[in-house]
């Protein structure tokens, strides 16, 4: 069940090909955003020596920073929300009501596209996305090389899968032949799910709908299965009374699975309407992260992305009572995404917090160099595991 990485990578080549038409449509219709169709001509791919070209701010966008999110009925753009509400409360405006600082969230399709976004259109400074979608682009370098156009703020938390299905199907094997939604292409369900299932060998019919309409298609027998690849609970399908059986399906965590998703549970609390009290469904997740476009320092895109890292950090505390999205509660600013640049700012902040996570990090690097252990596999894991002992040691 081992997924062969060149395959894996040629399929993920020509997933970039697809988003990088549907990219260059939308930048000639602004910030529109229209669903991107399996019938679009992914056939036709673009010339390699072409990188993605970055506009600059428009200039009456001059104080609003453009946050590109998933699905409006995702995590990730409530999450978004969140941060654009909480981040204009308390700002002194101007004699029109202006504000020094705006964030605009922005649907996109949560996978790949919306770091195409940002390479490529004006006042989309920032987007969140799966940290494995962000590495592969990368290690595709069908742009080149963007490490130095992608920054990232932070790491943000994990977003599970959801396998929705009708009551006759009971595993993922069961969905072998029949038609099955993944989402929206280039989506992390249409990108990942394809491969966890053909990591298993089930062959199915692929589909590629929004979830209204794929759960409409479920409750007329048409569609067997959707997946959704979001941070729980996903606000819709918390509310969501269960009908006709329509149930989560387990997703076993295989060894060739290993590298790229965590495990993780989806619970009777996170969706006491479709999970009976006291049961759980195994399933996997992808770890997420808030990137950035990497202005130049001279640029005024830069200074307001400066200012909201500095607002964003400051206030961050405000984000982790019970008003706001679970998620907020699983994000470390401090924690590092490897094979990535911080923005300068952020770590700038970071390195200035005086006790903060940033500087337990840095003695946890020098005790790891002084014990010759340069790269262990487990570090993030390591390091949680000292901060728990650093408390009890406190707490004595």
């Amino acid at each position: 069940m081992k997924v062969c990485g060149a395959v894996r990578l040629g399929l993920f080549t020509a997933v970039i090909a697809t988003s990088w038409l549907a990219a260059q449509i939308q930048g000639s219709l602004a910030q529109t955003r229209p669903s991107v169709s399996p019938s679009e001509p992914a056939n036709v791919s673009p010339r390699k020596e072409r990188a993605p070209r970055k506009e600059t701010g428009l200039a009456e966008n001059r104080n609003t920073a453009g946050l590109v999110a998933g699905a409006p009925y995702s995590t990730d753009f409530a999450i978004a929300k969140e941060m654009a509400t909480a981040l204009a409360s308390g700002q002194e405006t101007g004699p029109h009501g202006e504000m020094a600082l705006r964030v605009m969230p922005m649907a996109g399709n949560g996978g790949i596209r919306n770091i195409l976004d940002i390479l490529t259109l004006a006042g989309a400074d920032m987007a969140i996305a799966p940290v494995v979608l962000v590495d592969r682009l990368r290690e595709a370098r069908r742009f080149g090389d963007i490490r130095d156009k992608v920054v990232y703020i932070a790491p943000l938390f994990i977003e599970e899968f959801h396998f929705l299905a009708r009551p006759e199907i009971r595993s993922l094997t069961d969905l072998a032949g029949k038609t099955v939604n993944l989402g929206e292409e280039g989506s992390p369900g249409a990108v990942l799910g394809r491969e966890v299932l053909n990591g298993m060998d089930v062959r199915i019919s692929e589909v590629n709908l929004g979830l209204d309409a794929a759960l409409d298609g479920m409750r007329k027998g048409q569609i067997f299965a959707t997946l959704l690849v979001s941070g729980k609970p996903i606000a819709v399908l918390a509310r969501y009374a269960q009908a006709g059986g329509i149930h989560f399906l387990p997703i076993p965590y295989f060894r060739a699975l290993q590298q790229d998703y965590l495990p993780s549970k989806l619970r009777h609390e996170d969706y006491p309407g479709i999970i009976g009290a006291g049961e759980s469904v195994d399933t996997i997740a992808i770890k997420s992260a808030l990137f950035a476009y990497n202005w130049p320092s001279r640029n005024e895109r830069f200074s307001l992305m400066e200012f909201f890292v500095q607002t964003l950090f400051a206030r961050f505390p405000e984000f982790l009572d019970d008003a706001h999205h679970p998620k907020w509660r699983e994000v470390s600013l401090a924690a590092v995404l490897p094979g990535w640049q911080r923005f300068r700012p952020a770590e700038r902040w970071l390195q200035r917090r005086p006790g903060g996570e940033a500087a337990l990090r840095n003695a946890f690097d020098r005790f790891l160099e002084e014990k010759s252990i340069s790269n262990p596999p487990n570090r993030e894991e390591l390091f949680q595991e000292f901060l728990r002992w650093r408390e009890r040691k406190q707490g004595r």
